[in-house]
């Protein structure tokens, strides 16, 4: 995040929920068909992971990334960096 990209934020948020509910549905639906369908019901845990580019917390991260997108941008100055909204004066 170094260069003021956001790793993990979709392009929208609706892109981003969509995308988590077929990361999280794949990897809940795979582990609760395993006694229905057997071990082939696993083969839908990949696909979940895909979906949710490689971890949960990964799809968090970019979650609270899209959500601040525009609304919060890091400022450094003399090697101190801190989070500001734009529009807003700086406190303290």
């Amino acid at each position: 995040m170094g260069n003021g990209t956001n790793q993990f934020a979709s392009t929208s948020l609706p892109r981003h929920l969509a995308r988590g509910l077929l990361g999280f549905g794949s990897v809940a639906a795979g582990l609760a068909l395993v006694p229905v369908l057997g071990l082939a019901a696993l083969l839908l845990v990949p696909v979940g992971l895909v979906a949710l580019r490689g971890c949960p917390m990964c799809w968090t991260m970019g979650l609270v990334q899209t959500l601040s997108a525009g609304r919060v941008r890091r400022e450094c100055v003399d090697g101190r960096c801190e989070l500001r909204v734009p529009g807003h004066a700086p406190q303290g």
